[in-house]
């Protein structure tokens, strides 16, 4: 049988690692009666652990949310990817959160072992942001604030590029370049894809509950995928390569693009941009062999792209 303290923190990690527990599931866990299991939670709640009870059958234990921040328990990989996660946290895209994360990563680094400690100063040291990429930070407060609406089924509006837009949100969705928020537009009376960062400030209170919409699509990224992908660009291209999706996926992202299989060996790459030229350049460095079935403006684009590389390496050969 576990010693008191060791049972305590048995008991605090069943408790972390899922919302409900009944008294029974924590006895036998723990391999001691009831009765002992609601000592050890009294001791936790000594503690500053807000342990939550439910009476009756059905009834239980949750951890609840409490006034100040007790300390967590972590396994060796949750405290490895909490580290790595605050790190980059604070030289990412998210905005107001760096000097928290600094110090948050910080406090953990001071009591990690030394086989962690290890684990991450290797990531550390082995990487670097990549300066001037210019990728727009969106504010911590904003997400949050999303994120809290998406959750509770609230209306909010949104000051977005100059207009005020009344939105039902419902996913937040990012790339490793933007985040983007799906919500339906009451006014549009359809759904939209809305870039966070061009969000002017956050939402101010949220506004009337609403019921959940089915989504346009089973997956969010994918109907995301395909709005930012195609549909703000001025040239809407369909190219079929002939390759299978599987080689071509590695080649491909989902904030370019929308990649669909036909079969076994031929799969369908939906992009778009603003210029034939980058498009065919694009779409011709993959490295595969493909057919063109929109834009039909792509095709000569290509040809002249096609014979002027050709010219150059002639001439490079002479």
């Amino acid at each position: 049988m576990l010693e008191t303290s060791a049972r305590l923190l048995r008991l605090l990690s069943l408790l972390q690692s899922r919302r409900d527990w009944r008294g029974g599931e924590l006895a036998e866990r723990l391999e001691v009666g009831l009765r002992t299991v609601r000592r050890d939670i009294d001791r936790l709640r000594d503690l500053g652990y807000p342990v939550d009870a439910t009476p009756g059958v059905a009834g239980g234990y949750r951890l609840g949310v409490g006034a100040a921040l007790p300390p967590l328990l972590l396994d060796d990989d949750e405290a490895v990817a909490v580290a790595i996660s605050l790190r980059t946290a604070a030289t990412g895209s998210v905005a107001g959160i760096e000097e928290g994360s600094l110090r948050a990563l910080t406090k953990l680094q001071q009591v990690l072992p030394s086989r962690l400690r290890h684990r991450v100063s290797a990531f550390q040291a082995a990487t670097v942001p990549l300066a001037g990429a210019n990728v727009p930070a969106v504010g911590a407060d904003l997400l949050t604030a999303l994120a809290a609406a998406c959750r509770d089924r609230r209306r909010v509006r949104l000051r977005y590029q100059g207009r005020t837009r009344e939105v039902e949100p419902h996913r937040l969705v990012h790339t490793p370049r933007r985040w983007y928020l799906l919500a339906w537009d009451v006014a549009k009376d359809d759904w939209r894809t809305f870039r966070v960062d061009r969000v002017e400030e956050p939402p101010g209170m949220p506004g009337a509950r609403f019921e959940p919409r089915p989504l346009p699509e089973e997956d969010a990224a994918v109907y995301v995928s395909r709005a930012i992908s195609s549909a703000p660009y001025r040239y809407q291209a369909r190219i079929l390569f002939h390759a299978p999706l599987a080689s071509v996926a590695p080649r491909t992202s989902a904030g370019a693009g929308r990649l669909e299989a036909v079969d076994e060996r031929t799969c369908l790459y939906s992009t778009g941009s603003n210029s034939l030229d980058e498009l065919a350049v694009y779409i011709a460095a993959k490295g595969f062999e493909f057919d063109v079935l929109d834009p039909p403006e792509l095709v000569p684009v290509l040809r002249a792209i096609s014979d002027r590389i050709g010219r150059a390496a002639r001439h490079v050969a002479r």
